[in-house]
């Protein structure tokens, strides 16, 4: 059976000092299936665009705020992760600079600056603690990974640099 994910953008958003990043906390919406997480921004790619221009897009729409600077620090397959059980592929990007001032809440939830340091202490998929630290990290090679889920939880983590 052929692999067909809905294919999406998810940012982080570096403070000015690198020392804080912009998340969600998904909040608003009590049939949200991240209600009560912490989730950095983005969202599904649109037919005409790449995800570069994706992840822009839903900064743009989700935080208020354009991105001016950013890199891609990796991808992630997450099979079954979706609430019907649907397959995701993300591209992950480190926003380094970005014009405007970032929206106080958006229809998910409210947003609210993190220190990097503390991102492991909040509400956060389980699978979130695996590669979020690549994503922080000091490494310059984007990292590439599988994550499978079943019934709303990791099943495994691999992942692999080049």
């Amino acid at each position: 059976m052929p692999y067909t994910p809905i294919v999406a953008t998810l940012g982080y958003v570096l403070s000015p000092d690198r020392s804080r990043v912009l998340l969600v906390h998904r909040n608003a919406r009590d049939d949200d299936h991240h209600l009560g997480k912490y989730n950095g921004l983005g969202g599904k790619l649109e037919a005409d665009e790449d995800v570069v221009a994706g992840m822009r897009r839903e900064i743009m729409e989700e935080a208020g705020i354009a991105c001016e600077q950013m890199q891609l620090r990796g991808t992630i397959s997450w099979p079954g992760f979706g609430k019907g059980g649907e397959d995701w592929l993300g591209f992950l990007f480190l926003v380094t600079r970005y014009a405007g001032t970032p929206f106080e809440r958006n229809p998910e939830g409210s947003l609210e600056w993190v220190a990097i340091d503390r991102i492991m202490e909040l509400p956060l998929w389980d699978g979130d603690r695996h590669f979020l630290p690549l994503v922080f990290d000091a490494d310059p090679r984007a990292f590439h990974g599988v994550m499978p889920y079943r019934d709303g939880r990791m099943v495994s983590w691999s992942c692999s640099r080049i």
